[in-house]
C-alpha cells in the first residue's frame, strides 16, 4: 500500500531530496483558481452566497447562518460528561502552555531621556475556523479559542460547516465546546466562503469583518487564507494533515504503523511518511499498515490516503540522512522513534511540532498534550509556526525622547536625511530648536 522511495546512496543536498519527496498533487497554490470565485461571490452577495455554498459543498442549507444563542447553551448542557471533562482538561492544558507564550513588555534606554518601549496589544477581532467535513473537531475549538482569549482578544467569532446529519446545523459538540469557552458568536459556514466572510463581513447576519483568521482546514481553506493574507492576518496554511516518522531498527513497527494510520483517517489527502535507515523496519511497518488500514473504522479513507502520492516509506543510509530528509520535508507533525532520540531532536529543526519517543504519539498532541494542534503544512513549517498567542497580538514600539536626547540625535538625523535627499526630515528636527 505504501510506496517506497529509496534515497540510499543519493546526494543529501536539499534540492535533490525535495525533488523526490512525496507531496500531494493539489496544494494551496493549485487550488487558488477554485477559491477566488467563491470568495468574490461572498464579498458581493453575502448571505445568499454562503447559503448556496453550504448547500453545494457542506451539509446542506442551514436554517440560519448565525447559530442562536439558546442553541449554543443547549449544546453545552447536552455535552456527554466524559467529553465535557476531556474538553475542560484540554482547555486547562492549552491555557497553561499559551500563558507561557505571552511576551513581556521591555524598555530600552538608549541614553538619558531616550526610551523605546516594546509592548503587545491584542487584535480587536478574530475569526476562528473549525473544520467539520469528514470529522468533527471540538478540539479545534479549544486550540483556536484558548490562545486568543489568553492574548486578550475581545471579539471572537467561530465558523464551522453545517452537518447533513443535523439538518445543515453546526455539530452540537462543536457548539458545546464553543459555549463552554464563552463564545456565543458561531456561524454555520465552511470552506473558502467562510474565510471570505470573515475577511469581508456579512452585514445581513451581523458578521463584522475580523482582523485575523486562524484554524485548520482542507486545501481550499488554506488556499483562501493565502488569497486573503494582507487583508486579514493569518496563522499559517494549516491544510491536510501530515505525519513524518523518523525511526530506526529499534522502533516498534506496530506503533509506527498505528500512528501513520491515525493521521491518514483525517482525509484522503492526508500525508503519512516513514523515514528510516532500516529496510527490515520499513517492511514490517508496511505490512502492519496494510493490516491496520483494512480493519480501521475509516478504512476506505485511510487506504486512499496511504496509497496517494503524498504518502511513502523513505529509505535512507543512516540517521544523519533521515534528519536531512525530514528538514527538507518540514512536516506538520514529526515523530522521533529511535534508540537515542535526544541525539536527533536538536538537529530536527524544520517541523510544526516534534513528538519524542514511543509514548508521545501525534494523537496525544491532537487533544491533550498541551501543545497546539493547529500547525503549518505543505512544507511551510520552514518559515511558519504552530498556533500560539502570537497571531493574536501586535507588537508596538512606544518612543519617547526629551529635548536633550533629541538634540544629541539631531546632527545624525540631519546627515542621514540629507544623504537620502529627504531634507524635510532634518528640517522637522531643526524646527524644534529654532
Amino acid at each position: 500500500m505504501l510506496r517506497t522511495i529509496d534515497l540510499r546512496g543519493s546526494a543529501l543536498d536539499r534540492a535533490t531530496i525535495s525533488a523526490r519527496l512525496p507531496r500531494a498533487a493539489t496544494d494551496p497554490g493549485t487550488a487558488q483558481a477554485a477559491v477566488l470565485p467563491l470568495i468574490e461571490d461572498v464579498r458581493t452577495r453575502g448571505e445568499a452566497a454562503l447559503l448556496e455554498q453550504a448547500e453545494r459543498y457542506d451539509g446542506g442549507r442551514p436554517p440560519a447562518l448565525r447559530v442562536p444563542a439558546d442553541e449554543i447553551r443547549a449544546a453545552v448542557d447536552a455535552l456527554e460528561s466524559r467529553v465535557r471533562t476531556a474538553l475542560e482538561l484540554a482547555v486547562e492544558r492549552v491555557g497553561a502552555a499559551s500563558r507561557a507564550q505571552l511576551p513581556q513588555p521591555a524598555e530600552t534606554r538608549l541614553g538619558a531621556g531616550a526610551v523605546v518601549t516594546q509592548r503587545w496589544q491584542p487584535v480587536r477581532r478574530v475569526g476562528l475556523y473549525v473544520p467539520g467535513g469528514k470529522a468533527v473537531y471540538p478540539s479545534s475549538v479549544v486550540m483556536n479559542t484558548v490562545p486568543a482569549q489568553v492574548a486578550g482578544v475581545r471579539g471572537i467569532a467561530i465558523a464551522s460547516p453545517g452537518q447533513r446529519a443535523f439538518g445543515g446545523r453546526v455539530h452540537p459538540v462543536i457548539l458545546g465546546a464553543a459555549g463552554l469557552l464563552g463564545v456565543d458568536e458561531v456561524y454555520a459556514m465552511g470552506g473558502a466562503g467562510a474565510i471570505g466572510a470573515f475577511a469581508h463581513g456579512v452585514p445581513a447576519v451581523g458578521l463584522e469583518p475580523v482582523d485575523v483568521v486562524t484554524g485548520p482546514g482542507n486545501v481550499f481553506v488554506a488556499a483562501a487564507k493565502r488569497a486573503l493574507a494582507g487583508r486579514i492576518g493569518i496563522d499559517a496554511e494549516a491544510g491536510p494533515t501530515e505525519i513524518l516518522v523518523v525511526a530506526d531498527a529499534t522502533a516498534d513497527a506496530g506503533l509506527v504503523a498505528a500512528d501513520l494510520v491515525s493521521q491518514a483517517e483525517h482525509d484522503e489527502m492526508a500525508a503519512a511518511v516513514l523515514v528510516t535507515d532500516s529496510a527490515e523496519l520499513a517492511a514490517a511497518v508496511a505490512a502492519r499498515v496494510e493490516e491496520l488500514a483494512g480493519r480501521t473504522h475509516h478504512a476506505r479513507r485511510v487506504r486512499e490516503a496511504l496509497r496517494g502520492e503524498q504518502s511513502a516509506v523513505v529509505l535512507v543510509d543512516d540517521l544523519a540522512a533521515a534528519v536531512a530528509v525530514s528538514n527538507a520535508y518540514a512536516p506538520e507533525h514529526l515523530e522521533v522513534q529511535t534508540a537515542d532520540p535526544a541525539a536527533l531532536v536538536p538537529r530536527l529543526t524544520e517541523a510544526g511540532a516534534v513528538f519524542v519517543g514511543p509514548s508521545t504519539p501525534v494523537s496525544l498532541g491532537d487533544y491533550l498534550a498541551g501543545s497546539n494542534h493547529v500547525l503549518p503544512t505543505g512544507g511551510t513549517a520552514r518559515f511558519s509556526a504552530g498556533l500560539s498567542v502570537r497571531p493574536f497580538l501586535r507588537q508596538q514600539q512606544v518612543v519617547e525622547y526629551d529635548r536633550d536626547a533629541l538634540a544629541e540625535a539631531r546632527p545624525h538625523v540631519r546627515a542621514l536625511a540629507d544623504a537620502e535627499d529627504l531634507p524635510a526630515h532634518g528640517d522637522a528636527i531643526d524646527a524644534r530648536f529654532a
